[in-house]
């Protein structure tokens, strides 16, 4: 970890979550799973809000673990819409964690990308709205 990073200026996260030692796997880092999950839920949230509705996750187009996470890093999780199709909405998504105090270092340790679908009561893909 000899690269520091800063969080985006004049952005507010999507989500911002604090790991906990339940969420480590065998090595004592954050399970990627869950990290994944998280991703999951920032780019669902800006698919959703872009939608106007329901939205289903169809793809994880890429996800790339830079850094290791620790229990007690702050995560900052931004997302947002890169590509609007007739259905469907991709999203990127940033993952930011704070470590240490006093001296706070932010490092970006996961970048992915996923497209969701919108879809209606019937749970069947539908047309996204204009914006």
């Amino acid at each position: 970890m000899n690269q520091l990073d800063r969080l985006p200026p004049h952005r507010e996260p999507v989500l911002r979550i604090q790991p906990k030692p339940a969420d480590v796997n065998m090595h004592g880092d954050i399970f990627g799973g869950w990290i994944m999950a998280q991703v999951d839920m920032a780019a669902g949230i800006v698919a959703a809000r872009r939608a106007k509705g329901r939205v289903a996750t169809v793809a994880v187009n890429q996800f790339v673990f830079k850094h290791p996470v620790f229990v007690g890093d702050l995560l900052s999780l931004y997302a947002d819409v890169i590509r609007v199709g007739r259905t469907s909405i991709t999203i990127e998504v940033e993952v930011f964690a704070e470590r240490g105090i006093p001296d706070t270092q932010v490092f970006r340790v996961t970048e992915a990308t996923l497209t969701f679908v919108a879809v209606g009561e019937d749970r069947r893909p539908r047309p996204v709205p204009e914006p």
